[in-house]
This record gives C-alpha cells, structure tokens and sequence, in this order.
C-alpha cells in the first residue's frame, strides 16, 4: 500500500484555503497512487484556533467546508484529515468539541477519531476547548489495521520519558489492538532541537510497542508558533523509512508492505536544504520518495530556518508585504535585518538609522555596510533636535531633577514613534530587534525599542544571537538573498558589528555590562531561572555569586509588566516570554526565596 504525507503550511481561519491545499495533495497523491493521504491536526481550520472555536459560526463554516471538500476528493483516495466534531453528547456534560481525525473514503465521511491526550502546559490549552476521546481506535483499510492517533496521544511513552504524564497510554493500548501500523496527525510546534529528540522518542516507541509509525506535522508558522513539519516514517525495528523535510512544505511518498506488516525502508540521506521556498497553494508540493531530508547540521543552522520561516508567515499571514526596522548598527538589529531580508527580499526591507548625539560613527558606519552587503534600502532620520525640543518641552516639571535612565529612555521612545510612523503610513510590518537577554531582564524601553508588530528574536539569548551571525559569516546560509556573498567569500555580518562590545548608547561611553553581568554569566542564569526553574541555591553551587543571581532573580520579575506589553515572541525555546509564560505582574513572592 502507497501511503502520502502531506506537510502543509495551513492559516488559522482560512477553510477555502487550507480545503485547496488537502485537494491539491490529494490530488498530486493519487496521481502517484497513493491509497491513504495523511494530512495534520486540525489542518481544516488551521492550528491553534484558539477562541475562534467558541464562535458557533466558526464551528458551522468548518462543518460545511468539511462536506465539501468530502464530495471533492478523488474517489480511490483514502483522506486522514484533522479537523473540529461536535460532541452530541456534551449537554451530559464534558466539552462541546472532540480534536478529531476523519476518514474520507469514496468521497464519504467513514469514520471519526478524537484525540485523547488534551495537553495543558505551556503554549497548550487544549482542555479549555476538547473533549478527549475515551478509546483506542482504528480503521481497517484493503485489509490492512491502522490505529490512529493525533499529536500528544504518542507523547506518553513511560519508558523513554522516565515518567507517565497522563493515566492514559494510547499508544500501548493500540498494540494490544494489534494493529499493523500507527499514524499520528500533529500540529508539534518547533523549539530548538525538538526535531531530533521527536525522532529518537519515535523510534523508540516503535521498538517499545512492536509497530511502525507514521507521522506527519504541519510546517510553517501561526502567531508565535513555528512548525517544523519533519514528518517521519519508522519501521518496527527504529529505521527511518521516510523524513519530510524540516521547515518545507512537502509530500512524503512511503510504502507499507502487508506480508512483512512494516514500511518499506529504501532511503539514503540527502544535503541540508539551505532555501525555504514559499509555495502557493496551486503549485505542487516537492515530492519525496527514497531520499530522507536531513535534519540540520548544527543548532545554528535549525534556528536560522526557524526564526526566517517565522518571520515570512507572520508577515504573509497577517498581510504584510514589507518589513521596517531600526538599524543601529549593533549585533541584535544586524541579525534582525539578515533574516528580514532572507524571509522576504531586500527589496522589500527598511533599515531606519536614527543617530542621536552619543551615536557613535562606527555605529552608523556598521549600519550602512549591512544594508550594502545585503541590499537593502536605508533611511535615516535623526534625532538630535527631537531630544532637544523634548527637553524643553519637559523643562519646568524636571527642573529640580537631574538627568537619569528618564532622558536615556526618551531617545529610544523617539525612535519607536518615528519607526511607527513609518509603519502605519506604509503599511509595514515594524519588527523589534530586542533578544531574550534584554527581556527577561527589562534591559529595553517600553513604548520605545519594543514597539512592533512582532518581537522576531525576543525567545534567542543574546549569547546566541552572536553565535548566529558568526555562523552566517562561515558562508553555510544558502538563503538566494545570500548567494553573491557565499560565493565571493564575502562577510554578510561586518566585522566589526562582532567585534564591538554591546552598548545602547543613550549616554556617553555606554556599555551594556555598566547595568548587566556579562552576557556569557547572564545567559547561564537565566537558561537555568527561567528555562529550567532552579532555585538561588542551585544557580549558586553552578558557581554564580549570590549578590549577582538575587540581582538578575529581581530584575526578571520586576520587568514582567514590560514582557506583558510586548509584540508577540516567536517561540523556539522551551519557554519563550510568550503565551506559555504566565507569571503574575502584582506579586509579593521573590523568586529567590526559592
């Protein structure tokens, strides 16, 4: 039996248009002849919903479009797709919607399979709006028994977590089914290594319950969520059969052979793919067969794809076409531009400069070479005389006063008004350059250098946001933006941007380390506060001073009005300063009395 993945790039909301694209797989799929298509969680309408599923209109439009697209299919085609059901029963109690998987067949609803597993944790609140399913099941197929599952419902594997997170095991009590094969519909969202660590919990538990699995995941990105499809086919034995390709729209042409009762393992691993092409919905998906995509070399490479892919859907997604930023000439804005430009052209980049009197030379000078060796047009907008009438403006009430962070934080509040102009009278999409770093610290100026419509890097510490770009000048990025650089062996990050210690320079002589711990000893910190909960005495015998992570501990939590206030953060880390952080503002407890 020929089995087809689709890794599909799907819109929260639009039906018409995620409907096309299940078609156009299906169709593509049973040209190649395919019996099953697999598609991912809730592909229909888009993942994560979110409230739109407690419209009742909503709910209907999602209904019909499903009717629809039923009738449409081609009729020798067997169609897994995810999508909402309404639970009949719920006016006994329990909630009015299953997360479901349905079975079309001979262009007819044949069966429908609700997720079990309804996760709760951080960016997940799948409880608030699903009923769980309360049985294994599956369908049989030209005779072959396909149990079905959807996204967390494999995430319980005791043996390889070390732990149970739910009562419930659905994939142990589908080998007790003694199904052929699994399939799994997801909607997994990328954090940064998650692709390799999915693969080896899933060969993992295709060795633990006896079976092979089939997964497929969405790719692209909705909001702050990044997916990284990277579907997989594993044999009974933990061989790859097939892996979609990471952070690409793709179809996955597998094959299951009924005598062995596993998938046919043929393939050979490819090169990294470098571009990430944006495909309309009428143009074909890459087909994959016989060739595994390969995960990405380094952890350097994953995230640039992430965060570029990110940036291009939030951008399309939300209607935006061109993108404007602040280029200071510093490390955070220099990356920010280099993955503007990979995501949707120079042409369609902005780089504003908005020197102030303690802008240095080389600053603007280290601004203007980016935007020359990437292409990309510059506007600069000084600020000197906006500070001057500001000053006189606020001379009476601040006459008894002396100058302080006050007058520092006025300067970035002039830039974020001038960058917001820009962007409301063009209709650019403003990206904050701001990273984790500065964030989790309140090392940023509200209503100033965090306004925008998306914080692009405010989940990448500022340790790493180096590592990027000294990654991007070693020639291994294959964006098109990139090419005549790679190829002449030419620097894309000056220099001199790498070399230059970090600095604001709201006053004269600033350095970022006059207010903060070096970026190296803050970054340990938070890793281990902020992504791994230790207490003052963990983050102590990790041999950091006491005075110094009391200091960082307070300044974390007295910056959460800040984060609050934020654009939305595009997700790659286990805990991003986004949906799944949800510390309160108003609070007496001190994370050091931990």
């Amino acid at each position: 039996m020929k089995i087809a993945l689709a890794q599909l790039n799907l819109v929260v909301g639009d039906l018409a248009g995620n409907a096309r694209a299940i078609l156009n797989a299906a169709q593509q799929a049973s040209r190649q002849g395919a019996r099953l298509l697999v598609v991912p969680e809730l592909a229909l309408c888009g993942y994560p919903p979110r409230d739109l599923l407690a419209w009742p209109s909503f709910l209907e439009a999602t209904k019909q479009q499903l009717t629809k697209l039923a009738r449409e299919l081609p009729p020798n085609l067997a169609v897994l797709t995810g999508t909402i059901i309404g639970n009949l029963l719920a006016t006994e109690g329990g909630k009015s919607l299953f997360n479901s998987a349905v079975l079309i067949d001979s262009c007819a609803l044949r069966h429908v399979f609700s997720k079990r597993l309804l996760p709760t944790y951080d960016v997940f609140d799948e409880g608030r709006y699903f009923e769980p399913g309360k049985k294994a099941e599956w369908f049989t197929l030209d005779g072959i028994k396909i149990g079905v599952t959807i996204c967390e419902d494999i995430w319980n594997n005791n043996q390889f977590w070390g732990r149970k997170f739910y009562d419930v095991d659905p994939l142990a009590e589908l080998a007790d089914c003694d199904v052929d094969w699994v399939v799994n519909l997801s909607a997994s969202p990328y954090t940064i290594g998650k692709p390799r660590l999915r693969e080896e919990m899933l060969q993992h538990s295709a060795l633990n319950y006896g079976f092979p699995i089939a997964y497929v995941n969405q790719v692209g990105s909705n909001d702050d969520l990044i997916f990284d499809g990277t579907s997989l086919v594993i044999s009974r034995t933990g061989a790859i059969a097939a892996r979609g390709a990471s952070f690409e729209t793709g179809l996955i042409i597998t094959e299951f052979d009924p005598e062995t009762r596993d998938f046919v393992v043929t393939g050979q691993e490819g090169s990294w793919p470098h571009s990430l092409p944006l495909l309309a919905d009428e143009q074909p998906l890459p087909e994959q067969t016989g060739l595994l995509a390969p995960l990405a070399p380094s952890t350097d490479a994953e995230l640039w794809s992430a965060l570029v892919l990110g940036i291009r859907d939030y951008a399309r997604k939300c209607g935006f076409r061109k993108i404007v930023l602040g280029l200071s000439g510093g490390i955070d804005s220099t990356l920010v531009g280099a993955l503007a430009v990979a995501a949707l052209g120079a042409e369609n980049v902005l780089g504003v400069l908005m020197p102030s009197p303690y802008s240095s030379d080389h600053s603007i000078a280290d601004a203007l070479a980016l935007a020359e060796n990437l292409g990309f047009p510059t506007l600069k907008l000084p600020i000197g005389d906006l500070m001057a009438t500001f000053e006189q403006t606020l001379a009476e009430p601040f006459a008894q006063t002396q100058p302080d962070v006050t007058e520092e934080n006025l300067q970035s509040r002039i830039r974020g008004n001038l960058l917001m102009a820009l962007a409301n009278k063009f209709g650019y999409l403003l990206i904050s350059t701001g990273n984790k770093s500065e964030m989790a610290v309140g090392y940023c100026t509200l209503y100033g250098d965090t306004n925008g419509g998306l914080a692009a890097i405010a989940d990448v510490p500022k340790t790493r946001v180096y590592s990027l770009c000294h990654w991007l000048n070693q020639g291994q990025v294959g964006a098109a933006a990139f090419a005549r650089l790679v190829s002449q062996g030419a620097e894309i990050v000056p220099s001199n941007v790498l070399n230059k210690p970090p600095s604001a320079e709201l006053r004269p002589d600033q350095l970022d380390q006059d207010s903060l711990p070096p970026y190296e000893v803050l970054d340990d910190i938070l890793d281990r506060l902020v992504n791994r909960r230790q207490s003052l005495a963990d983050l102590v015998a990790a041999g950091h001073e006491s005075a110094t992570v009391r200091r960082v501990m307070h300044l974390v939590a007295r910056a959460e009005f800040k984060r609050r206030q934020t654009p939305p953060v595009l997700k790659v880390s286990d805990q991003a300063f986004g949906v799944g952080w949800r510390m309160p503002i108003a609070s007496c407890w001190q994370l050091s009395d931990a």
